[in-house]
């Protein structure tokens, strides 16, 4: 396919990768970037790149990637709670500085062929071009213009966040909360420069509302920093600062804008990074996904015989994936959301569920990057010393690991589907005794958010069963992952606001995941189901 003339909306990391692959393909076209900012008022702290999306850079364009890693600062991250800390290796994770990756990206588009223009918005109805890529951002006008068109649906979070800067690069990136007298903020903080650290600071509304920052974002203009937040957040964060101060840079606090759009397309238009697409910070940055949209569709342009297909594929290749990655970024969200509430576990163990706790990394594979971690770990888990705990076949280690709650106690962490009958009884719906030997709470659990309001109700309700003599819950529910992970989500809540035991079943075929839940204290014991034994069963 010959394309003569391609026109990108945005100069972003997206925009600019796109148009660079896309003019390196079709050296003949035109190809020209419309930024409405100008290359002085760039603003944002720094990106973090990880190893496979490095990876993915490096086969689709080695030369940009090897400027990328020179302007990179490699880090590893620690998890700090209090005075424990736990540090994990990752390998090629990078931090950049995001003015940096844009002068990079310029470099290399201009040196393609690439026409940058500058201070020059753009709208559809302006541009004359045989392709048009709308890379504008999460709060792209072209995907509000034709918000029809693309089918464009934004989900706003509950929780609110802030991105500040230091004048110091950490050691490491670091994980850690602090508790004020309004309530708890949690840092995600790493370097990308020799001088420069990026502090995103995240709390929930009632805290946020009790320090009196609704007033301050109110008060700040939207090209301005929230001072008064700097300020506060530089004192609570004082012993992680080092004495160095915090940094604004048009920082206020804001709630994190899930996209979703049906569509990509619309005619010769298409929409790439968050125009498209958006995932939560805590597993991908919008900067990863969009510069990976840029090599897919260079390579569906590329087999194609005409843009219609091309545009097809591209969506058709790459949605999937997209979709994968934004719902880990939501299982993520909502942990992080919830972190406050689990950093009573010991620091080892807690990164253990911080690595698990959207289903992406399994514990073996853990255990095979980061052993003394896991040792640790799985340690405090067991009650063992870490020298007694294995690297290998971690998940029949745990599962083999003896269990007790109240009198009981059982010999492993598995039981069998016949036991569900045995040991459980439907939820009642209103408060009353548990037949004997039956004393366990059987819910079929069909949330999609363990601490939206209707899970604060589920909890209330099998909380008030406690009292009454039920021992605890057995989680059950359809049997895809998601449902299941959610399952153990719901679990980690009722051990630790009920006290009761929890098992969670769930298909065999996922009993890495049950390990991990039982390890990461979302389960005490769990139940892996045979496929013939797969069928739930409704509670009243």
């Amino acid at each position: 396919m010959r394309l003569d003339s391609i026109a990108v909306l945005g100069g972003g990391p997206g925009g600019l990768y796109a148009a660079r692959l896309l003019k390196l393909a079709h050296p003949g076209a035109r190809v020209r970037v419309y930024e409405q900012s100008v290359p002085e008022r760039t603003f944002g702290f720094g990106v973090a790149v990880a190893g496979r999306t490095q990876r993915n850079l490096e086969a689709a364009d080695p030369v940009t990637q090897a400027d990328i890693i020179a302007a990179g600062r490699p880090h590893d991250m620690r998890m700090i709670v209090g005075d424990q800390a736990a540090r994990v290796h990752n390998g090629a994770l990078i931090g950049i500085a995001r003015p940096e990756l844009l002068a990079v990206l310029s470099r290399h588009a201009e040196s393609a062929g690439v026409e940058l223009h500058h201070g020059e918005r753009r709208t559809l109805a302006d541009i004359d071009a045989d392709l048009v890529i709308a890379a504008d951002g999460v709060s792209s006008q072209t995907r509000a213009d034709h918000a029809e068109d693309f089918g464009a649906q934004v989900e706003v979070a509950d929780g609110l966040y802030l991105w500040a800067g230091a004048d110091f690069a950490l050691e490491t990136a670091i994980f850690a909360p602090v508790t004020t007298e309004h309530g708890t903020f949690v840092t995600h903080a790493y370097p990308y420069a020799a001088d420069r650290s990026t502090f995103l600071i995240e709390t929930d509304e009632a805290t946020w509302r009790a320090a009196g920052f609704e007033a301050s974002t109110e008060a700040t203009p939207p090209d301005e920093s929230d001072t008064a937040a700097l300020a506060y957040l530089q004192e609570a964060f004082a012993e992680h600062l080092h004495g160095h101060q915090l940094i604004g840079n048009r920082t206020r606090w804001l709630r994190f804008r899930t996209v979703h759009c049906e569509r990509w397309t619309r005619g010769n238009a298409v929409l790439l990074g968050d125009a498209a697409h958006t995932a939560h910070y805590s597993v991908g940055s919008g900067t990863k996904l969009a510069m990976e949209d840029a090599i897919a569709l260079r390579d569906a342009v590329a087999a194609a015989d005409d843009l219609p297909t091309a545009l097809a594929r591209y969506e058709r290749d790459r949605r999937p994936q997209v979709e994968r990655l934004q719902e880990l970024a939501r299982r993520s969200r909502l942990w992080w959301d919830s972190f406050p509430r689990r950093t009573s576990l010991p620091v080892d163990q807690l990164m253990l569920a911080y690595m698990t706790r959207a289903g992406n990394v399994g514990l073996q594979r853990f255990a095979g990057t980061n052993p003394e971690i896991v040792r640790r770990g799985l340690g405090q888990f067991a009650d063992l010393d870490p020298a007694h705990v294995p690297v290998e076949h971690v998940v029949d280690w745990v599962l083999g690991q003896p269990a007790k709650h109240a009198d009981r106690a059982w010999p492993r962490r598995v039981l069998r589907a016949s036991d569900r009958d045995q040991l459980s009884t439907p939820a009642p719906a209103d408060v009353a005794a548990p037949p004997a030997g039956a004393d366990l709470a059987r819910v079929e659990v069909s949330l999609t958010d363990p601490w939206s309001a209707p899970g604060d109700a589920l909890i209330t309700r099998l909380g008030d069963l406690v009292p009454a003599g039920w021992q605890g819950f057995w989680l059950t529910g359809p049997t895809d992952r998601g449902s299941l992970l959610t399952r153990l989500d719901v679990g980690e809540r009722l051990r630790a606001e009920t006290g009761g035991l929890v098992v969670v079943d769930g298909p065999a075929e996922f009993t890495d995941d049950l390990a991990a839940g039982v390890a990461a204290a979302r389960a005490d014991l769990v139940c892996p189901l045979p496929p013939e034994d797969g069928s739930v069963e409704h509670a009243p």
